[in-house]
């Protein structure tokens, strides 16, 4: 992390991200494909829980945001008894956080449901699939917090043995369970919520082994847990905006759906399917910052601007590498990426103007997530959530609403690069400040 090469280095903590994200990327598409294959009310009943599964991913996922970077500049200080303290108290965050979600979701599982839709059968699916996945979500806060042990530790190869192992776990059980294949019982929606949660705790299998055999400089032991509410304190202000971050990017496609369907059903499919697609294109470059962030928190603790500067402008030059080609991929070939979501001639008509128009974002959204993702390496996690904030909530969904008032539906997509070079700027802004404050900006040449 101190000495080696930026260029190997980032290459090696970031790959092992990319592709682990990819796969998971490739698992939504596949989960939605086999339940499609039950029924209609179950694939609606799969989209009406997705906002409920979306909120646990985000608080697992945002306190691990705060465990890494804490845990990185702890290893950068050298400071192996903050190291341990920070890896116990987020564990015990990590645990907190299933408790209040298996609580809440509980208690409010069939009010949720009710409040979207008042066919029974779609309500029993969802009440069905959410219980399991509810009860056993332990799985993922325990699977996510040690996969950051790893991460932090620079031990990302292991990190993305974990995520292949509880996604792959996840895509083999899917038609097993759902279909009842290989002498297994038929479970229909509820062999899709087994196979999901087994799959999460298989990958917590993995990564507390991972950790207890590969990952020396984390020391888990029974003596260690000791609460810290300083330190959960200092972990939780990281982790909160991005877990924030993940509830806006929900509201956004709710918003944006309400929006859509004035215009017909299918620009709402439209809209769905190219949050699918593009998927494809972001989890590459949230993967590559996942590798990133622990080397500019580790060479922020160990004091060296220089290493962090290049580490930042490499990961700008990768990001938007990836995303040159998936626009370029979302430009030529619009159609060929909606047939293969059985798109009738409607859809395409709505879809493939629509496909090139969103993806022109493409062009400005690697360096804001770049810039975003270095701000809360450093700590300074509001930054990413007010930029979050203001891309969608303050300039995305208002200028798709105003884009929407000249009755013309292909104006809408406009509001997507719109809302990106408005984050650029922002983003950029927040960068500059945040390296001012805490003293890594580079000196001016003379």
């Amino acid at each position: 992390m101190k000495e080696r090469p930026i260029f190997p280095l980032l290459v090696s903590m970031a790959l092992p991200m990319v592709l682990s994200m990819t796969v998971n990327a490739l698992y939504n598409i596949v989960d939605s494909f086999f339940v499609a294959q039950i029924s209609e009310q179950a694939m609606t009943a799969l989209s009406l829980v997705y906002p409920v599964q979306n909120m646990i991913n985000a608080i697992a996922i945002g306190f691990g945001v705060g465990i890494n970077a804490l845990l990185s500049r702890a290893l950068g200080q050298k400071n192996a008894e903050r190291v341990n303290q920070v890896a116990v108290n987020g564990l015990l965050l990590a645990g907190l956080s299933y408790l209040l979600v298996l609580v809440a979701g509980l208690i409010g599982i069939r009010a949720y449901m009710r409040t979207q839709t008042d066919i029974e059968t779609i309500v029993n699916y969802g009440i069905t699939y959410l219980n399991i996945c509810i009860l056993c979500s332990f799985g993922v806060f325990v699977e996510i917090t040690f996969e950051r042990f790893l991460q932090a530790t620079g031990r990302t190869v292991y990190s993305m043995i974990t995520q292949l192992t509880g996604a792959i776990t996840n895509i083999i059980l899917d038609p097993i369970l759902i279909f009842g294949l290989l002498g297994f019982p038929k479970l229909g929606i509820a062999g899709a919520a087994w196979a999901t949660v087994i799959g999460q705790c298989v990958g917590a299998v993995v990564a507390v082994m991972l950790n207890h055999f590969k990952n020396p400089e984390v020391h888990l032991r029974l003596r260690h847990i000791r609460p810290n509410g300083k330190l959960m304190g200092e972990i939780t202000a990281i982790s909160i905006p991005s877990i924030i971050m993940s509830c806006i990017s929900s509201l956004t496609c709710f918003v944006m759906n309400m929006i859509l369907i004035a215009y017909s059903s299918t620009a709402v499919a439209v809209f769905g399917v190219y949050f699918k697609l593009q998927s494809f294109v972001f989890m590459p470059v949230f993967g590559l910052n996942n590798g990133m962030v622990p080397i500019i928190a580790y060479n922020y603790g160990a004091q060296k601007p220089e290493r962090i500067h290049k580490t930042i402008r490499l990961g700008m030059v990768y990001a938007v590498a990836i995303m040159v080609v998936g626009l370029l991929v979302f430009q030529l070939i619009p159609k060929e990426l909606l047939l293969m979501f059985d798109a009738s001639d409607a859809m395409l008509e709505i879809g493939a103007p629509a496909l090139r128009i969103m993806s022109l974002a493409f062009i400005f959204a690697g360096i804001g997530i770049v810039s975003g993702s270095a701000c809360q390496a450093f700590g300074y996690s509001v930054y990413s959530m007010l930029i979050s904030i203001a891309r969608q909530i303050v300039v995305l969904i208002p200028a798709a609403y105003l884009l929407s008032l000249t009755g013309v539906l292909r104006s809408i997509w406009f509001a997507f690069p719109i809302a990106e070079i408005f984050s650029l700027i922002l983003s950029l802004f927040f960068l500059r400040t945040t390296l001012k404050k805490t003293g890594m900006a580079l000196p001016k040449a003379k």
